[in-house]
């Protein structure tokens, strides 16, 4: 029997306006559920659909293109006199960040999902984040009218997903195979279907009253677990009042120890009024949100979930007011320190109105706040507010080098780029010095290519792409002693250097040293750092078309002349000494080698281990994987020419769950048929 952990006895009332974020797996349906939303509510007329193109969310020209979700839609609602700001958030795990960035702005989030086995490691995914910032959750079991199975087989499927019970609101009444309505199991009350209207309640007899006691006392069961009183009453089979169980199950959600189960179907706009309700009686507020963050009371306050720069150069900031009134026109100071003045709040209502302030609650957008980005908080007043963390950002696993096609788009590329990826913190851009470009870095396939339409479609610039450029390297296995000689005459001063080089390899990831044994002044001291800066001239480019790593050189002899001789000619004698030289030490190409770790199913533990194999890979081993039930971490060093792409190939054997880190471990030789292939390959694209 568990602790009665009941609150006071204070009737929850919601102060304020509220935001639930819509999470789930890729085409669980989040979208058509804020159009149903925003339908009943009488947001908008008629719900769209994303087929057609027609939906408030997933409005951009990426999103329709793609009919999926690729970045963040909030929109505020009224029902019954109350507010509430939904957050669509995108579904599949390349752009999981947005949903990330939104959550700590929530009070409560409603988890879609399907009766889908295949979905259950992404709805695992999705179920850990909100576990692990201690978000309440409702899970919505879409798509009700598709089912194949039970609803109590279907919760015992998706189970293993949640670390707390998923307790059954509600069952399905059949017609056949098609389900007609639904049995409300805390009102014990029967609701009929009706399409596109509030559904009719019905009586509540035969099979169906046989199914709602069975299903009810087993909610019942779940709740009296952490209520003690609960647990006698159904031990000595008393009734429990209706306004107890109510109670239970909205302290229950806010302590995060159960996990409600709503069922519906969105396209039909079905079990969407009753999800509403829900949430306007047991959903938290911004109060328990601003306590949950570790807010203290003081000044009104700000959190940054969503940045996006506009197509002519503005920039909206999308905030959540925890605490206090912000008003336009207010001086507000980030967390960083810096300060900046309110210049314009909107609401996120279909229609975007122009607004003089807004409340503690309030989901707002904030024009020119350009010292803030996303994840900031910020304050009106002169104190800077605390900067809360929210974890790490997201590993990198894929990465496309760009280039504009127009080389006047340069600077306009590297400000577009600075841009995106201050709307989108898991992009990363870089410049890469082996190709003098830039590499994307981000979460996957779908996710870059977003990025190059926006740079195309926003931004005007147009980028042609390539797979990045590989750390190849090369090395010597033979010592040599060379001479290089540069004499020049061509009229008054000539050019002379003349040096005499020993060359030979280090060990593995020594580098390169440089050295001088110079007797008797055959090469003068001021000479030398030229003659170092000529040996390293030399090894930039070696036979096999790669830097030259792991080598030690020592200047032992040279001659000069009085006249003739400059820095200039003893560097380009000791560049031509190691270009000969290094074609006699027996070359040899090395490659990057990464240490790689990949988390995924149990189930697809066997494909991940032949993925590697297949791409050269070491397996070192795996385990299970430490607090996930059902996953496992498997570790390997794999080359870096064959980390390129494993991404999608991961992902296609994981049903879109798995993933990977990676760091440098060594560089390892190539040899035979592979080594020549690599090279041919360089000296043609060369």
């Amino acid at each position: 029997m568990g602790q009665d952990l009941r609150s006071p006895p204070i009737p929850f009332k919601p102060g304020g306006p509220r935001c639930i974020a819509l999470v789930g797996p890729f085409q669980s349906g989040k979208t058509t559920l804020l159009e149903a939303i925003l339908a009943r509510t009488g947001s908008i007329p008629k719900a769209g659909t994303v087929e057609a193109g027609t939906t408030v969310g997933d409005a951009s020209a990426e999103a329709r293109a793609h009919k999926m979700g690729v970045g963040l839609t909030s929109v505020t609602t009224s029902f019954m006199g109350d507010h509430y700001t939904f957050i669509d958030c995108p579904g599949s795990v390349e752009f999981v960040q947005d949903m990330r960035a939104a959550l700590p702005a929530v009070d409560a989030a409603v988890v879609v999902c399907e009766a889908d086995e295949r979905k259950l490691p992404q709805l695992q995914l999705i179920l850990r984040e909100l576990e692990d910032l201690g978000i309440p959750r409702f899970l919505f079991l879409n798509k009700i009218d598709r089912a194949h199975k039970r609803v109590r087989e279907t919760l015992a499927t998706l189970q293993p997903a949640s670390r707390v019970p998923l307790v059954l609101r509600q069952i399905p009444i059949w017609n056949g195979d098609l389900v007609a309505g639904f049995v409300d199991l805390a009102l014990e009350r029967a609701f009929v279907y009706r399409e596109h209207k509030a559904s009719e309640v019905v009586a509540l007899d035969g099979g169906n009253l046989d199914r709602e006691k069975e299903a009810r006392f087993s909610m019942l069961e779940k709740l009296a677990d952490h209520d003690d009183a609960l647990m006698e009453q159904l031990l000595d089979d008393i009734v429990p009042p209706a306004d107890a169980i109510f109670d239970d199950l909205a302290r229950e959600l806010r302590e995060g120890v159960i996990c409600p189960v709503l069922i519906g179907s969105a396209i039909r706009e079905n079990g969407v009024l009753r999800l509403m309700k829900a949430l306007r009686h047991e959903a938290p507020d911004v109060r328990a949100t601003a306590k949950r963050l570790g807010v203290a009371s003081g000044d009104a306050l700000a959190y940054i979930f969503k940045t996006s720069h506009l197509q002519h150069g503005g920039k909206l900031s999308y905030a959540r007011v925890l605490q206090g009134r912000i008003e336009d026109g207010a001086m507000i100071v980030a967390s960083t320190g810096e300060g900046a003045r309110v210049s314009g709040i909107f609401s996120l209502t279909p229609t975007s109105e122009k607004r003089s302030s807004a409340e503690a609650g309030d989901a707002i957008a904030l024009g020119k706040l350009d010292p803030v980005k996303t994840g900031d908080m910020f304050a009106v007043g002169k104190a800077a507010p605390e900067i809360l963390h929210f974890g790490e950002p997201l590993s990198p696993v894929l990465a496309v080098a760009l280039a504009s096609i127009d080389r006047k788009d340069d600077v306009k590329l590297g400000q577009a780029l600075q841009r995106l990826t201050e709307e989108d913190p898991s992009l990363t851009a870089v410049n890469d010095p082996q190709s003098q470009g830039v590499v994307l870095w981000g979460q996957g396939e779908m996710h870059l290519r977003v990025a190059m339409e926006r740079l195309r479609d926003r931004f005007g610039i147009n980028v042609k792409s390539h797979p990045p450029a590989i750390g190849y390297r090369e090395t010597i296995r033979k010592p040599i002693t060379q001479r290089g000689r540069h004499k020049k005459q061509s009229g008054g001063h000539g050019q002379f250097g003349d040096v005499v080089l020993e060359i030979g390899p280090q060990s593995r990831g020594e580098g390169f040293a440089f050295r001088e044994k110079v007797v008797g002044g055959a090469v003068p001291r001021n000479y030398i750092p030229a003659v170092e800066e000529g040996v390293i001239d030399g090894l930039t480019r070696g036979p096999l078309g790669f830097p030259v790593v792991d080598v030690r050189v020592t200047l032992t002899d040279g001659s000069y002349h009085s006249v003739d001789s400059s820095d200039q000619a003893f560097r380009t004698a000791a560049r031509i000494g190691v270009s000969e030289a290094l074609p006699q030490c027996q070359p040899v190409l090395l490659e990057p080698i990464h240490a790689v770790e990949i988390v995924c199913p149990s189930e697809a533990t066997a494909k991940v281990n032949a993925i590697l194999s297949g791409r050269r890979g070491q397996i070192l081993g795996f385990d299970t994987r430490e607090g996930w039930t059902g996953w496992d971490v498997v570790r390997a060093q794999l080359p870096e020419a064959e980390i390129g792409d494993l991404i999608v190939e991961l992902r296609s054997a994981t049903a879109g769950a798995g993933s990977f880190t990676r760091s440098f471990d060594h560089m390892a030789e190539v040899n035979g048929r592979t080594a020549d292939q690599i090279v041919a390959a360089h000296r043609v694209a060369a």
